[in-house]
């Protein structure tokens, strides 16, 4: 099944929970709110004419234009995009599902964004939540153990953010 086809499916199945459909682009994706999302994927994981076995990764991007000669050209707002990309090996077909979220929950710095956790379909999401979190500081809703996979506990920030500010020291240790 072709992309377009794909979100043609999704789009009859879901109708206005689909809230963007990219058919033409490099990787036909779809964009849906977290509050959907576990539906979105429960389905294509379990339909028959999908079927989507494997998760192949999961990504944040970080869309937030720091320099003021840009910034009137960005053309978007602030925000944090978490990106699924699936595959079928039965039925030989890739696809993509975002999820949008501002870059602090109500808007209130330091305050995680959340998205529900994929664990429950793909145990595969597991280790790509955690470093999704450790990086870009997405809080993945019921995950069994959300914690920093790549960084220590007592690492502040996320370095993977465009405003993250990387510390001079680390308990007494200059770096640069």
């Amino acid at each position: 099944m072709t992309g377009p086809e794909i979100i043609l499916l999704l789009d009859e199945q879901f109708g206005p929970k689909i809230k963007e459909k990219k058919p033409e682009a490099i990787d036909p994706f779809v964009e849906v709110e977290p509050q959907h999302l576990v539906e979105v994927c429960t389905f294509l994981r379990d339909d028959p004419r999908l079927q989507f076995d494997m998760l192949n990764c999961i990504t944040g991007t970080d869309y937030l234009e720091t320099e003021k000669a840009k910034l009137a050209k960005a053309g978007f707002e602030p925000h944090v995009e978490v990106v699924y990309h699936f595959s079928s090996f039965v039925k030989k077909h890739r696809f993509v599902v975002k999820v949008c979220l501002p870059r602090w929950r109500d808007q209130q710095e330091g305050q995680l964004p959340q998205v529900p956790s994929l664990v429950a379909l793909w145990p595969a999401a597991d280790w790509h939540e955690r470093e999704t979190f450790d990086m870009m500081g997405i809080d993945f809703t019921g995950h069994p153990d959300l914690r920093r996979i790549l960084l220590a506990e007592d690492w502040e920030g996320y370095p993977l953010r465009k405003d993250y500010v990387f510390p001079l020291e680390y308990h007494g240790i200059r770096g640069r």
